[in-house]
């Protein structure tokens, strides 16, 4: 019986390009159990939400992600003009579903392109991501950005699609779709594709549900949950589109389920761009806030977003606090790779798409012993911790580690 071993993988690792820790226990070549662990990465984003005015919050909040910055600049507006009362133009309503439409494909391309990379299949990484760009350049030309594309404002959209706009997208569609139709061959006729996925990262219906999986995640193993079909927002009660789903239950049923959300979005995108209403582009908001609170739904690319929002009547958020899908996802990973093998850790963990940047947290805990009269901890004293714990438990010794000693005032 070969011996237990814990390997930690991260929080820099070259198979993961966001800082997150796995110790995984290995028995062999077999895991046994996986630990994550998260909160590497905090930018303090909602704190600095709550000292700013709203119209400055709109583009903190674009930068939670760059692959959801609409998702998340969509989901926050929502509750603000919820607590307002807005009526938003039914135009807003229609580009901003075109273009969080346009922005899941960018997703799931680069996610087929990174799962591909990730089992070694580098040739369909070149194809998808040279694909990915045609949404890019489109997305690049309707907002004059490529990643945040601050289209949002408070009670509509700053940008309008033109006319002469319209064509250009249908036939960036009708290009992706024949692309995405040879990629869903591929997944579905490739052997050594579907060899590699199949029975890799199981999660069955009942453990999704227990534990709360959002998105393709969740789809994946038959739980047929989506905010733009449940709880339609924007102009998703305008269109016509199938929730996609799976009971492959692993890897592979979540790359199902994103080709074939793929295809679902091009069709969103030609019924919208055709009956786009005539409406104005916003209606006027104020400055200030009343005193409220909502709660926002949003089904982002890698599943549902949520943003609460809770005001006092001032030109500023009194909280602001968000929910990415990549937090409800985590914690399934462990559940995933039971059983499973060294080898399968990378492309789990990339199959939940995960995004660390918009889901780390910080929590304050005090140490008695570095804080015998005030509640607080300062950074000095943090690092300090963590130097030790990773002498202590990791082998490595940080100490000579030099920083600027501004960083530790």
């Amino acid at each position: 019986m070969p011996k237990k071993l814990v390997i930690p993988i991260g929080p820099q690792h070259p198979a993961l390009k966001e800082p997150a820790s796995f110790d995984v226990t290995l028995q062999g070549e077999k895991v046994e159990n996986i630990l994550v662990k998260l909160g590497y990465n905090h930018r303090g984003i909602e704190k600095a939400c709550e000292t700013k005015p709203y119209l400055h919050d709109i583009y903190l909040i674009e930068r939670v992600c760059g692959i959801c910055s609409h998702s998340h600049s969509t989901c926050f507006i929502q509750a603000i003009e919820e607590i307002i009362g807005l009526d938003v133009p039914m135009r807003a309503k229609y580009i901003r579903s075109i273009i969080g439409e346009m922005e899941r494909i960018h997703s799931h391309l680069l996610w087929l392109g990174v799962a591909a990379h990730e089992i070694g299949f580098d040739t369909l990484l070149m194809y998808t991501w040279r694909d990915r760009e045609i949404i890019m350049d489109l997305l690049a030309s309707l907002t004059g950005n490529r990643v945040n594309y601050a289209v949002n404002v408070v009670g509509g959209v700053r940008k309008d699609i033109e006319e002469s706009e319209k064509e250009q997208i249908l036939k960036a569609m009708d290009a992706l779709e024949e692309r995405t139709k040879y990629y869903i061959q591929v997944c579905k006729e490739e052997i050594t594709l579907i060899k590699r996925l199949s029975k890799v990262g199981y999660l069955s219906p009942e453990d999704a549900i227990r534990m709360g999986v959002v998105g393709p995640t969740g789809r994946a193993s038959k739980v047929t949950r989506d905010a733009r079909a449940e709880d339609p927002y924007a102009a998703y009660g305008e269109a016509d589109f199938k929730v996609i789903s799976d009971d492959h239950c692993d890897v592979y049923g979540r790359a199902l389920v994103r080709v074939g959300e793929l295809m679902e979005s091009y069709s969103i995108i030609r019924q919208l761009i055709k009956k786009i209403p005539a409406t104005p582009l916003k209606v006027p908001a104020p400055l200030r806030v009343p005193a409220g609170e909502a709660i926002s739904r949003y089904e982002a690319p890698r599943g549902e977003d949520v943003h609460y929002v809770r005001s006092n009547g001032t030109d500023k958020p009194e909280r602001v606090k968000l929910r990415a899908p990549t937090l409800a996802n985590a914690q399934a990973v462990s559940t995933m790779l039971e059983k499973g093998y060294l080898a399968d850790v990378t492309i789990v963990i990339a199959a939940i798409d995960p995004c660390f940047s918009c889901t780390d947290r910080m929590i304050l805990a005090v140490n008695d012993k570095y804080s015998k009269s005030s509640s607080d901890i300062t950074w000095k004293q943090l690092r300090e911790q963590s130097i030790n714990w990773y002498k202590k438990n990791r082998g490595i010794d940080f100490t000579k580690v030099k920083l600027n000693n501004k960083c530790l005032s």
